[in-house]
């Protein structure tokens, strides 16, 4: 069996300037992100499909 990771989970104390770096810095999507939701989701290739 071939050994892959499907899903991270990062506890940060400011969303706002995690979500700016990993969406607006990095490039990653986050399509069901709500304003003011307390969690988001970066899918990516090879992770769950929700």
């Amino acid at each position: 069996m071939k050994p892959k990771i499907s899903l991270i989970t990062l506890g940060v104390t400011n969303l706002q300037a995690s979500l700016a770096f990993y969406r607006d810095g990095l490039g990653l999507a986050a399509p069901d992100y709500q304003e003011g939701a307390d969690v988001v989701f970066f899918p990516m290739e090879g992770t769950w499909n929700h």
